[in-house]
């Protein structure tokens, strides 16, 4: 064929014909916008049973969340979603620093964590259905080695809260990793389908592996996890695909 002689509309004809041949070849992968958020202010975040406010914090810009839900609140009834975001598969990584609010009990061990496919429930807010990974920083350096097996943890809100897990798949759910209250700490969360794997302090090997996820492949908003008597700190959150 003589291509010099082709028209305008022909040879835009060709172009379409040979890219649609590439992607068949070579397959043809979207273009995505990382989401990425210093957490420096409170614009765009939706907060449930939290006090949000943006400090600096330890040479940080982050977003403070404190625990303000009512006595008798389910234990994943606080977090913060990031309006707008919308999440299935990809990772998920952010700085935490997790403490517990003063005169809290002792039970209160410093949870702080991120949950992904948020699915808000037109009934009530604080029973939202979504997956989580969160750390319980001060088990971490426990001198009770059980209470340091309980470190991070994975559970599926509202069927499958933490107790539930424990009690029904002992070690399945939870492990050890070394903590320190207070302190900033990397979380990274790879998302596939219904498996994940969460990553903390730039690990190479994940801490905790979950290979079925209890709410099987959905998509939801991306929160920011606090838990009973939580005081807990948050910043540069990234999400990509």
């Amino acid at each position: 064929m003589n291509f010099r002689k082709l028209s305008v509309a022909q040879a835009a004809v060709w172009v379409v014909w040979g890219s649609l041949l590439l992607c068949t070849v070579v397959p043809c992968r979207a273009q995505t916008t990382p989401l990425t958020l210093p957490l420096d202010s409170t614009d765009g975040l939706k907060p449930t049973n939290a006090k949000i406010e943006a400090v600096t914090y330890k040479g940080h810009k982050a977003l403070r969340v404190i625990d303000a839900a009512p006595q008798g609140t389910s234990d994943d009834g606080r977090f913060v979603v990031i309006t707008g975001s919308q999440f299935e598969d990809g990772r998920i990584e952010i700085d935490v620093a997790g403490d517990r609010v003063p005169g809290a009990p002792e039970a209160s061990r410093g949870f702080v964590g991120i949950a992904f496919r948020v699915d808000p429930s037109p009934e009530t807010n604080d029973r939202s259905a979504f997956e989580a990974f969160y750390l319980r920083t001060y088990n971490g350096r426990s001198d009770d080695q059980l209470q340091r097996n309980h470190s991070a943890q994975y559970f599926s809100s509202p069927e499958y809260p933490w107790s539930r897990l424990r009690e029904e798949s002992p070690g399945k759910y939870e492990t050890y990793v070394d903590l320190v209250p207070d302190e900033w700490t990397h979380m990274k969360i790879e998302v596939k389908g219904d498996k994940a794997r969460l990553y903390v302090n730039n690990a190479t090997q994940p801490t905790l592996i979950v290979n079925h996820l209890l709410h099987g492949n959905t998509k939801g908003a991306v929160a920011l996890f606090i838990s009973v008597g939580s005081l807990a700190h948050f910043s540069n959150l990234r999400v990509s695909k």
